[in-house]
């Protein structure tokens, strides 16, 4: 009978709430704005939140260690190129003038040339010249892989393993591979666990570098950084004290002995304008030369040294 709710089937009942609402709440609700759609990788259920998981995990895993100088390089110069050999640096081939006098050196060359298997190629003096794009090889070249930087965190590594304090040497842009080459020879001499650079705007570890090194850079491990400053709180954070070599120290090398014996980070400023601002204030302290004459500055190099000395004898 129409009208009569009585009725089996006249009313449909849901369950839910009122049987009777009608679309215009429920749906309303369900159909308000929640905000934009998460990405597929940010959301947990999805397929592309677990490749990027587990992307992330295998990046940390990952140890980003060595990183390349580019194309191969040469080592020239008897000294540094006898130094390589004994230090087992992976060399390709070696290379000698036509004429070039055989002295001790030249001569053990060619023994461990001979004992490594390293192939001896004899050209012409303007051929040597040529190929290695400097005229004072003494007549006698190493060619070499790219050189292989290490980790920051590596040297560390190296003075954990000699169960020794660390002594680090970083450089905040030093241009010419002469004072880079200089202060990896002088941090070999004094003890030191490793040499840090910046990967832009400084000098790396070219032939030049290697020459002036004499061959300590195939003993001294060479890392790049990316970023100097964040580096520099990073060795904080590890118990390292950062002191910036600057004309305008707190502390004096006569007065080293107040840090010596901590783990040690040397900041060695750029040639011609020192440490830059940012690099000198994320330092703990400041190291100044005491110098008798009215002489403005040391050569990075020897300023470097300088410090290393100090350090040394005291350590010792």
């Amino acid at each position: 009978m129409a009208g009569n709710s009585q009725r089996k089937g006249a009313i449909k009942k849901s369950g839910k709430g009122n049987p009777t609402a009608g679309s215009g709440g429920r749906v309303r609700r369900g159909l308000e704005a929640k905000g934009p759609t998460p990405k597929a990788s940010e959301r947990e259920y999805h397929k592309q939140y677990k490749i990027k998981q587990a992307k992330e995990k295998s990046e940390a895993r990952r140890p980003q260690r060595k990183r390349s100088a580019g194309d191969a390089e040469w080592i020239i110069g008897r000294n540094p190129v006898v130094e390589a050999l004994r230090e087992g640096v992976p060399v390709n081939g070696l290379y000698v003038a036509e004429g070039a006098e055989r002295d001790a050196r030249l001569r053990e060359a060619f023994q461990l040339a001979a004992e490594l298997g390293v192939p001896l190629l004899e050209v012409t003096k303007p051929e040597l010249d040529r190929m290695c794009g400097f005229g004072g090889n003494q007549g006698l070249a190493a060619r070499v892989p790219a050189y292989q930087y290490a980790h920051p965190d590596d040297l560390l590594d190296v003075a954990r393993e000699a169960q020794e304090p660390a002594l680090i040497v970083m450089l905040d842009h030093i241009t010419d591979p002469r004072n880079l080459g200089a202060i990896v020879r002088s941090a070999a001499a004094f003890g030191a666990h490793g040499v840090v650079i910046p990967d832009r705007r400084s000098a790396s570890m070219t032939a030049a570098a290697w020459k002036t090194s004499a061959g300590a850079a195939a003993r001294m491990k060479v890392a790049q950084t990316v970023n100097l400053n964040r580096q520099i709180k990073e060795y904080q954070e590890a118990g390292c004290t950062v002191i910036g070599l600057d004309m305008d120290g707190d502390l004096t090398t006569a007065g080293i002995h107040e840090v010596a014996d901590e783990p040690l980070v040397i900041v060695v400023g750029s040639e011609g304008d020192g440490l830059s601002r940012l690099v000198s204030e994320n330092c703990d302290r400041i190291i100044s030369i005491p110098m008798v004459n009215s002489v403005e500055s040391l050569n990075a190099g020897v300023a470097a040294s300088v410090v290393l000395y100090a350090v040394a004898q005291h350590r010792a």
